[in-house]
């Protein structure tokens, strides 16, 4: 059995950004917002809070798979029948869920659903 990773300083949180209809590729930021998102982006860089970031393409061009038994079922994309999907991500290392909220907040958007989720680590993975 493993154990849980215990008595650490930080801990890695995963920020989910969550969109509606998620299709077709999503319109690209003006260059405005997309400046005050690089600054805000280097200022988590600056504070060693960012360990990887990243955009993902459109539901339509993704696939699920669904377990049932020793059944697996491929799914095609795009799917309709989710209110919500994972369209970007954050992968941080902060000292808690506190100040992972205090950067999110910090943000530049004017819209939108964020999700943090603390990773589970086991001793010896």
């Amino acid at each position: 059995m493993r154990k849980f990773k215990s008595e650490e300083t930080e801990m890695r949180v995963l920020i989910m950004a969550k969109e509606g209809d998620q299709s077709e590729a999503a319109t690209p930021p003006t260059p405005e917002a997309m400046a005050e998102y690089q600054k805000f982006n280097e200022e988590l860089i600056k504070a060693g809070v960012v360990l990887e970031a990243g955009r993902l393409y459109p539901s339509s061009q993704s696939k699920r798979v669904r377990f049932d038994g020793k059944k697996r079922t491929v799914i095609d994309g795009p799917f309709a029948e989710t209110k919500e999907l994972v369209a970007g991500y954050w992968l941080w290392q902060v000292r808690s869920i506190d100040e992972a909220l205090e950067w999110l907040k910090r943000a530049p958007y004017d819209g939108g659903t964020f999700e943090i989720r603390e990773i589970l680590e086991f001793e010896g993975i």
